[in-house]
């Protein structure tokens, strides 16, 4: 029997040192954690159970008989983040490459099956060579399943990737099915191509970093929604991520016990230039409205014009979404509706309240705009929140013209409460534009047309840029004082919390991607 008891503790000993300690010396060289410290630092300290640790792949192709290491080259298994269950796989780049195979991804899948069935969140660390090509058609239909059960489970449970490492070609996919990527700076990359294939078939010369970087996918391309200076910040940010999150579908948004106070803020009163054209930060309103230093946004560097995030209104969960009058004056373009939207459906599809902020102008003009779909686009925000079923309240701030107008949110499209304050301007257009097509042959015939734009731009402004007249038809439930506005915002969501939609019997609706 102790023979037995011996030659398990060697195997598990082997099987613990990954792709031997050379390999993982190179790994810390390049300032990478290996696969199992990433797991210990990103679980509650002495909570995770591995599985399938002694897993071996089965090919014997092309001398891979050879080249045999338990675990096959992915740590699998599941602890506890803040005293939660969630299911991790972390693939490790020591062993052959962190390639995916058949046994590898069979790993991956049996946890994925595992956290549907018990309604916890998925967490995949993510640093692969690609496909094990020695294994041929097996590893691709290793990635369809890995794909397929990412589908399965998107809106029923949480799926976080981190991408820590190389993912490239088919690997790619799996993180873009989950809700949330998050990427390490310059140690850390993903395209479908790689440079070489770029270099191949378009003649660009273009680095890996640049090709498909953090700083490439979080800013430009915005497939990544967090990009963070090392693992460490990285790890963090998961963390930080699943507190504002439920375990599934079937729960409601978390909270942490709040004591009231007053909750009056006074400098809110001043916070909305003079001038309507002057930018402010909307990060200013959000961090006084909501609970100090709760809010963690996302999505930052991409599409600035909008921001998103998580945070927290009375100890409670919420998610935001705001016009930034600071970035191209809070229009609406391709890139912040796709944004908007891909955020507002994660925080319907998880129970979290939505609260918007808006001032803005309009969409944003331009040949470039229409030819890249705009309206398809924009349709997709409106779309987002038209099918939102959790609690939905506005808050007008400044401006809301045209279609932007109904799109953010409005009454028209489901919100139950919309709030403005007084410096609110709800019209078709700004006002100077709208003089200019309504009094065009006043002005035109004015002995100084320059003084009669001037005066039909007042009259306008006086007629149609406040609150009141939305107010009066009900479109706007009441107009506060920006004080007051997180004080009437913890009541107006606590008279939500019951909210029950019966929405019409279909299979599913047909968003315009």
């Amino acid at each position: 029997m102790s023979d037995a008891f011996d030659k398990l503790k060697g195997i598990k000993q082997e099987a613990l040192k990954g792709g031997g300690e050379k390999r993982i010396d190179a790994q810390h060289a390049k300032g990478k954690l290996t696969a199992r410290e990433r797991i210990d630092m990103l679980l509650d300290k002495g909570s995770f159970t591995e599985m399938g640790m002694l897993v071996k792949h089965r090919s014997k192709n092309f001398g891979l008989d050879k080249q045999v290491f338990y675990g096959d080259g992915v740590v699998t298994g599941y602890g506890h983040i803040h005293g939660r269950l969630v299911y991790v796989f972390a693939q490790d780049f020591t062993v052959l490459g962190g390639s995916l195979a058949e046994a590898h991804a069979e790993k991956i899948c049996k946890i994925m099956d595992l956290a549907m069935k018990v309604g916890a969140p998925v967490i995949g660390l993510n640093d692969s060579g690609g496909a094990r090509i020695q294994e041929g058609v097996v590893s691709l239909g290793g990635y369809a399943d890995i794909f397929y059960r990412n589908t399965q489970a998107s809106g029923v449970i949480p799926q976080i990737s981190a991408v820590m490492g190389p993912c490239a070609g088919g690997a790619v996919y799996s993180p873009a099915l989950t809700d949330f990527i998050m990427m390490v700076e310059n140690t850390s990359y993903m395209f479908v191509t790689g440079p070489n294939v770029v270099k191949t078939v378009t003649h660009e010369e273009v680095s890996s970093e640049d090709l498909g970087g953090a700083s490439v996918h979080s800013s430009k391309s915005g497939v990544s929604h967090f990009s963070y200076p090392h693992e460490v910040a990285c790890i963090e940010g998961i963390r930080t991520l699943l507190s504002f999150v439920p375990q599934n579908c079937e729960e409601d948004a978390p909270s942490i016990p709040y004591e009231g106070g007053d909750e009056l803020r006074p400098a809110l009163d001043s916070i909305i230039p003079e001038s309507p054209n002057q930018p402010y930060d909307i990060r200013d309103v959000i961090s006084d409205i909501t609970d100090t230093d709760s809010f963690f946004e996302v999505h930052k560097d991409f599409a600035e014009n909008i921001v998103v995030g998580f945070a927290r209104l009375a100890g409670k969960s919420i998610g935001i979404v705001a016009n930034q009058p600071g970035f191209l004056a809070g229009v609406l373009d391709i890139k912040a509706s796709q944004k908007g939207a891909r955020f507002v459906r994660f925080c319907d599809a998880f129970n979290i309240p939505l609260l918007v902020f808006e001032d803005v102008p309009g969409f944003l003009p331009g040949t470039d705009q229409e030819w890249n779909a705009i309206i398809t686009n924009g349709a997709k925000l409106l779309y987002a929140f038209s099918e939102a079923t959790v609690p939905r309240i506005t808050v007008i701030t400044r401006k809301a013209y045209g279609g932007a107008y109904d799109v953010m949110n409005s009454k028209h499209i489901g919100a139950d409460l919309n709030f403005a304050w007084p410096t609110a301007e709800i019209a078709v257009m700004g006002s100077k534009g709208a003089a200019e097509i309504i009094f065009r042959r006043e002005i035109a015939e004015a002995d100084n047309p320059e003084a009669k734009l001037k005066e039909k731009d007042q009259e306008y402004a006086d007629l149609f840029a406040n609150p009141y007249r939305a107010a009066a038809r009900g479109y706007v439930d009441d107009v506060i004082m920006p004080s007051e506005t997180r004080e009437i915002l913890i009541k107006a969501f606590a008279s939500l919390e019951n909210k029950v939609v019966n929405s019409p019997k279909k299979k599913h609706g047909n968003i315009p991607l």
